[in-house]
C-alpha cells in the first residue's frame, strides 16, 4: 500500500514542518494584537494587491477554492483521484490534515487577535492553510516514486506555489495581510507531515 509519507520525502517534509511551525509561531507573536499593515506588510500590500481585471477575476477564482463550496468541490476531486490511483492513506491524510489546518487557523485567530479593516480577525489565513495542506498531501502521494533529490525540490516548489497563489489572492482581495498568509502556510507545513506519519503508523499497526 502506498504510504502517505514516502520515506524518501521525510527529510524534506519535516524540514518544511519545522520551518513552517516556527515561522507561524514567530509571526503570530510579532503581529498579535495589531490592526494595520506594519513592517514588511506595509510594503508588500502595495506590491501584491494588483487592482483591476484580469487580476481581480483571477484572485476571485483562486479564493473560491478556499470558500466552503469550492473547498467541498476541491476535496471531492482530490478524493476521487485518490480512489482512482488507489491511495487510501493519502486520501485520509488529506481529509485529516485539512480539517486540522483549518481548525487551527480558525482557533488561532482570536488568540492572536490581529484585525484587518478594524473588524475581521486575520492571522493566520485559513484559505492559504487549506490550499497548502491539500497540495502538500497530494504532492507527497504523487512524488513517492521519484528519486529523493528531484522529488524534494518538486515538493517544495508545489507547496510554495500553492501557498503563494492563494496568499496573493487573499491580499489582492483585501482579506489578509501578506504575513497572515505566511502564517497559514506555516500551519499547513507543520500539520501535514505529522498527520501523514501518524496515518502510516496506524495503518501499519492494523495490518500486523
Amino acid at each position: 500500500m502506498n504510504p502517505a509519507l514516502p520515506p524518501a520525502l521525510r527529510p524534506a517534509a519535516f524540514v518544511l514542518a519545522v520551518a513552517g511551525g516556527l515561522g507561524a509561531l514567530v509571526l503570530g507573536l510579532v503581529y498579535a494584537g495589531t490592526s494595520g499593515p506594519t513592517g514588511p506588510d506595509a510594503t508588500l500590500v502595495d506590491a501584491l494587491a494588483w487592482s483591476g481585471d484580469p487580476w481581480w477575476t483571477i484572485a476571485t477564482v483562486i479564493d473560491f477554492v478556499g470558500e466552503p463550496v469550492g473547498a467541498i468541490v476541491t476535496m471531492a476531486v482530490f478524493l476521487g483521484l485518490c480512489w482512482y490511483s488507489r491511495r487510501p492513506r493519502t486520501a485520509v491524510t488529506g481529509v485529516v490534515a485539512v480539517l486540522l489546518t483549518v481548525g487551527l487557523t480558525s482557533g488561532l485567530k482570536p488568540v492572536t487577535g490581529r484585525y484587518i479593516h478594524g473588524e475581521f480577525l486575520a492571522y493566520p489565513s485559513g484559505h492559504t492553510g487549506f490550499a497548502a495542506a491539500l497540495t502538500f498531501t497530494a504532492a507527497l502521494g504523487v512524488l513517492g516514486g521519484v528519486r529523493r533529490g528531484p522529488a524534494s525540490v518538486l515538493l517544495v516548489v508545489a507547496v510554495v506555489v500553492a501557498g503563494a497563489a492563494m496568499g496573493w489572492a487573499e491580499v489582492t482581495m483585501g482579506a489578509h495581510y501578506p504575513t497572515d498568509t505566511l502564517g497559514g502556510l506555516g500551519v499547513a507545513l507543520a500539520v501535514v507531515p505529522v498527520t501523514a506519519l501518524l496515518i502510516d503508523k496506524g495503518a501499519t499497526r492494523r495490518t500486523q
